[in-house]
C-alpha cells in the first residue's frame, strides 16, 4: 500500500505512514456499502410519527342525515375519510425503523469505504489534532492550512471536548472518535482527516 504524508496542524510535512492494505487496498464493493447507508439512516429515524383513524377522531356519533329520501350519498358519520375533520386512511403510528446487518457485511461496508477514500486521494493523516482552548476561529485555520475540503469528517483517537466544540459550529465539519465511525459519515465527507492515533485504532480494530 502507497505511503500517506503526516501533517501537523500547520500543514507542515513531519513523517509518512504506511495505510494498511487490508483496511485501506481492497476492491470498494458498492452493494454493500449501499446497504450499510440504508441500514444507519433507518436506524436513525425517531418513527414518532402518527395520525388518527375514524375510530379515534372524536365525534361523529350521529348519523347526519336519514339513510333515505335526500337524494344526498349516505352518510355513516361525520368522521368518515372523505369528510373535512375525518380521520385518515391507514393512518401512519409509531414503528421502529431500526433493523441489523450481518457483522461480516458491516465490516466489508467499512473497509470498503475507507478504500474508496484511499483511492481517492481524501485522506488527511495528522500526527496529533489538539487544541489549548476552544476556539473555532483556530480550528477553521488548522482545516484551511491541511487543505480540507468543505465537507470534513475529522477523526480523533478519543473524546477530546476542546476539538469537539471547536468544530461544532463549522458548517459541514463533524467530529466522531475512532470507534464511533460509520459508513455514511465517511462517504459523506470530502475529506477524511484523521489522527495518527486514531488511525492505529481503527487498523487494530478491522485489520
Amino acid at each position: 500500500m502507497a505511503n500517506v504524508k503526516v501533517l501537523n496542524m500547520a500543514g507542515e510535512q513531519v513523517g509518512e505512514v504506511e495505510l494498511n492494505a487490508a483496511i485501506f487496498g481492497i476492491e470498494p464493493n458498492k452493494a454493500v456499502m449501499h446497504d450499510s447507508v440504508k441500514n444507519h439512516l433507518a436506524n436513525c429515524r425517531q418513527g414518532t410519527q402518527s395520525a388518527l383513524t375514524r375510530a379515534e377522531v372524536s365525534g361523529g356519533g350521529k348519523k347526519p342525515w336519514r339513510q333515505k329520501g335526500t337524494g344526498r350519498a349516505r352518510q355513516g358519520s361525520t368522521r368518515a375519510p372523505q369528510w373535512t375533520h375525518g380521520g385518515i386512511v391507514f393512518a401512519p403510528k409509531p414503528r421502529d425503523y431500526s433493523y441489523t446487518l450481518n457483522k461480516k457485511a458491516k465490516r466489508l461496508a467499512m473497509k470498503s469505504a475507507l478504500s474508496a477514500k484511499a483511492q481517492a486521494d481524501e485522506i488527511i493523516v495528522i500526527d496529533e489534532i489538539k487544541m489549548n482552548e476552544i476556539k473555532t476561529k483556530s480550528f477553521k485555520a488548522f482545516l484551511s492550512a491541511i487543505g480540507a475540503a468543505n465537507k470534513t469528517l475529522v477523526v480523533t483517537a478519543e473524546n477530546d471536548e476542546i476539538v469537539v466544540k471547536s468544530a461544532r459550529n463549522i458548517p459541514g465539519v463533524n467530529v466522531l472518535f475512532a470507534n464511533l465511525i460509520n459508513v455514511y459519515d465517511i462517504l459523506n465527507a470530502k475529506s477524511f482527516v484523521v489522527d495518527k492515533a486514531a488511525l492505529t485504532k481503527i487498523e487494530e480494530v478491522f485489520a
